[in-house]
């Protein structure tokens, strides 16, 4: 008894330790509340409007007749599309796009009226930049869109010419609908798919940076023989009394945005907030011990800083949000599992955008908390550390 009771008095004199110093050092401040609430404000009002609207795009219209401004005006109605300049020639539209004035542009070749009426097949062709990812895209679909418009109803009125009713023209045109009901995200809002990722994974990115300065800096100030010798010289209580408050604080974080983005933006849950909670609670704890492990293998400040902030950002790309990581390369889709946000990416899915039952995602709740005890590997090697390492400048 008298042991436990040592030990709950050494961790709890560690932990108070740990909250004066997170009190008497504002980057702890800025890093643990300011930075994440920058961000959860910054990414949702950013995408406030779902998707972007109002694209620059140029035209080339070297045909000038009615059916071309048609098709130029039918295309600047599209909400995601603006036609804000016309050029007279291909290598203008190419410049503007080249210095960044506009996303892409619709080229009408001279002829295009009177090719379609005599059904010699005119060519109507438009230009995109793909090195902006999601403008190009979006500015692809709707100028695909529009050619396809365009032919159809110089189909059509060949048709009409011929002497064909409305409802023979169109079954000639279309015979089979398409009904398109996108499932989770009907509006197709960007916001609802990516903050949901992004917020999270900025907080992953903190802690990372947190749990490896916290503990890298005992080691440079020289701090580390008293902090380890208030925990009764043993590492895992050391280890619990410092990171047990940031855990609380943290979580906390992790519990605003819960609230921020199912209840007060009211993003997708189906499956209740309950659920996302416990996954950012795991995650909050896995995102520690990768901390632990970083700053383990590297005892450095430097190094260890170094090493989060490379492990955080490559999150974002391999996590499966921004590229599907059932398209990467074999080698990348296994390493893929190697990072927290990868797993809660997929609860998220899981859990708020199918509505499953928490049961369906076991596996990636498992790997969760495999990372948790990951550290026992490296522990040894950082009380060594701890003890015996001289930091070099």
């Amino acid at each position: 008894m008298e042991k436990r009771e040592t030990k709950y008095i050494a961790l709890w004199l560690v932990m108070k330790r740990e909250c004066r110093r997170l009190v008497s050092r504002p980057l702890y401040l800025f890093c643990m509340v300011i930075a994440p609430l920058f961000c959860y404000i910054f990414f949702t009002t950013l995408m406030g409007a779902g998707l972007p609207t109002d694209l620059p795009v140029g035209a080339v219209d070297l045909d000038n007749s009615a059916t071309s401004r048609q098709i130029l005006r039918n295309l600047d109605a599209f909400s995601q599309t603006g036609i804000v300049a016309n050029y007279n020639t291909v290598s203008e539209a190419r410049s503007a796009m080249q210095e960044g004035k506009i996303y892409g542009f619709f080229y009408i070749p001279n002829g295009l009226s009177s090719k379609a009426q005599s059904q010699r097949q005119p060519k109507l062709s438009f230009y995109t930049n793909n090195s902006y990812l999601i403008a190009g895209s979006l500015l692809f679909k709707d100028m695909k869109m529009m050619g396809e418009l365009a032919s159809g109803a110089a189909a059509r009125s060949v048709l009409y010419a011929k002497g064909a009713t409305e409802e023979q023209a169109m079954a000639y045109l279309q015979p089979i609908v398409i009904d398109t009901h996108p499932i989770n995200n009907p509006w197709l809002n960007y916001s609802v798919y990516l903050c949901n990722t992004l917020v999270p994974g900025v907080l992953m990115l903190m802690i990372f940076m947190v749990t490896v300065y916290s503990i890298g800096v005992e080691i440079k100030d020289r701090t580390a023989r008293e902090w380890l010798r208030m925990g009764n010289n043993s590492i895992y209580i050391s280890l619990a009394g410092k990171l047990l408050p940031h855990t609380a604080i943290f979580f906390v974080m992790g519990i605003f945005y819960n609230v921020y983005l199912y209840g007060y933006l009211h993003f997708p849950c189906n499956s209740g907030i309950i659920s996302m909670i416990f996954a950012t609670l795991l995650l909050v704890l896995a995102s520690q011990c990768c901390g632990v492990i970083m700053i383990g293998t590297f005892p450095s400040l430097r190094l260890g800083l170094s090493f989060a902030s490379l492990w955080g950002v490559i999150s974002f790309s391999i996590s499966g949000f921004s590229f599907p990581v059932m398209a990467m390369h074999p080698v990348l889709q296994g390493l893929s599992n190697l990072f927290p946000l990868r797993h809660y990416f997929l609860i998220y899915v899981d859990q708020a955008l199918n509505g499953y039952s928490m049961a369906y995602s076991w596996s990636n709740y498992m790997a969760l908390l495999i990372f948790m005890f990951l550290p026992f590997a490296v522990v040894n090697r950082l009380k060594e550390a701890l003890i015996y390492y001289k930091y070099m400048p």
